[in-house]
């Protein structure tokens, strides 16, 4: 059942051209808010990397392990073997449908490093305000890439600063980030060592 679940949701994501009637609009954020909404009980008999991995690969997204070269992007392909082997180091989010509602996924992960989110059209500078709240990844991120996500402002832009580690930031095509000399200043006094590619309009 599972494995089917993984599958149809995985085609469900993939389906690009749809007619932009209400309806459909409609039915499919709440298809993408039912892929996104956190399962606690998982979270707590799995935990919460391969809870994180099995939300993510529903929504259409890719995680890379500790240790691992390759991206897991397949839901049915996930790896069985102990639950605490496998920790995610890398999140590249690009066309998937992850949402607000399933950031809670993110609360228990300690490894990640680098996060990619790329024409993300559910992502909205709430999510950036609760990745940049959660402990774990104020540690742990070291690069992210923002890239063509029509719903980011400036607001969710700015919350990044709380990454303490962050290493390298990558803005383009984000329409609605406004005010670029503020973002620099901002950065450059809360992240002094922070690489910042800015390719903003």
């Amino acid at each position: 059942q599972m494995m089917l679940f993984g599958k149809v949701s995985q085609q469900l994501c993939g389906l690009k051209k749809l007619p932009r009637s209400c309806d459909s609009r409609y039915f499919w954020s709440w298809l993408n808010a039912v892929f996104n909404k956190v399962d606690y009980e998982r979270i707590r008999d799995v935990g919460p990397d391969r809870a994180a991995s099995e939300w993510l690969l529903r929504c259409g997204a890719m995680v890379r392990y500790h240790g691992q070269e390759r991206w897991q992007k397949d839901y049915n392909h996930l790896p069985t073997g102990p639950l605490d082997k496998y920790k995610i180091q890398a999140i590249d989010a690009t066309d998937s449908c992850i949402m607000s509602i399933g950031f809670d996924h993110m609360e228990g992960l300690e490894h990640v490093e680098k996060i990619r989110l790329c024409k993300c059209q559910y992502i909205e500078d709430g999510c950036l305000l609760k990745l940049s709240q959660l402990e774990n990844l104020q540690k742990s991120i070291l690069e992210m890439e923002i890239i063509s996500c029509g719903n980011i402002t400036d607001k969710g832009i700015v919350a990044l600063r709380h990454l303490r580690n962050l290493k390298y930031l990558l803005l383009s095509d984000l329409p609605g980030v406004r005010e670029k000399e503020n973002l620099v200043q901002t950065f450059k006094t809360a992240l002094p060592s922070l690489e910042l590619k800015l390719q903003l309009m």
